[in-house]
């Protein structure tokens, strides 16, 4: 893996990327927040080595550098899942290239169906912790020890410090930032009403199809993370409606404006 992250880093170095101090990971329909960003050089990801690519069609596929806030930041615009047949070592290995080219902290954001029927359609969430029921970990390979310690701590896998800014940013800009547990699930398909049920009662607030595999990535690398779910639909199994993508990617153009202003103070403060 050693050799397959520099010859990714090398690649990225000669098209222009420097050296980030923070990464961030777009969900999807969140790339509003590339219009701030004051673009230094870009790379599909379809040209990057060992890069997978992205095949949902709402989400890009480019690995971004340049500036905002005054951070130097690289930026995924488009992620990967186990859906799309990648492995759990393909979903991460973009964290562990950012990590390589020099990230010192990671932003993630994502969308995700409330299982908390407290949290409504376009709201945020910060996520406080989370379950995976993805069936397999990212750290599980022959030779993990030589990137990290094999046997990382979670006891706080989402930065407190970084969770503090974001939620004082909310109350000062009056928006609604839920904190709760999110739970990943490996998709494509949305859940029953029983699978709802379920996840309620083993304590989730919100499910989803990405963002822990990166997350214990991050952890195992040492790098602080915090991440934010954008409520796009509601998983009532009392009152379940079938899925509307159009319905989704809407409450996540709707809730974006928010969710910018919180990662762009965040960037002010750390």
């Amino acid at each position: 893996m050693t050799d397959r992250i520099n010859e990714s880093v090398d690649y990225l170095k000669s098209k222009g990327f420097g050296t980030p101090e923070v990464g961030i990971i777009l969900g999807t329909g969140l790339g509003k927040l590339l219009e701030d960003v004051e673009i230094e050089a870009e790379a599909s990801y379809n040209h990057i080595p060992y890069f997978p690519t992205a095949t949902v069609e709402f989400h890009k596929g480019k690995l971004i550098f340049g500036s905002l806030q005054g951070k130097k930041v690289v930026i995924m615009q488009g992620r990967f899942h186990l859906y799309e047949g990648y492995s759990l070592f393909d979903v991460t290995f973009p964290v562990r290239v950012m990590k390589r080219l020099g990230m010192q902290r990671l932003l993630v954001s994502n969308a995700s169906g409330a299982l908390n029927l407290d949290f409504k359609k376009a709201e945020l969430m910060l996520i406080d912790d989370h379950i995976n029921l993805l069936g397999g970990s990212p750290l599980a390979f022959h030779g993990v020890d030589q990137l990290g310690e094999r046997f990382v701590d979670m006891s706080e896998p989402y930065n407190r410090e970084m969770n503090e800014i974001f939620e004082e940013a909310a109350r000062r800009n009056n928006i609604t930032l839920h904190k709760g547990v999110y739970i990943s699930v490996p998709g494509p398909e949305l859940e029953t009403r029983a699978e709802y049920r379920y996840l309620k009662m083993i304590g989730g607030d919100a499910v989803g199809m990405s963002t822990v595999p990166e997350v214990i990535v991050a952890n195992h690398l040492g790098i602080p993370v915090s991440a934010i779910s954008v409520i796009t639909d509601q998983g009532d199994p009392d009152n379940l409606e079938k899925v509307d993508i159009q319905d989704i990617l809407a409450n996540a153009a709707k809730a974006e404006p928010n969710m910018v202003k919180l990662f762009k103070e965040l960037l002010d403060k750390i």
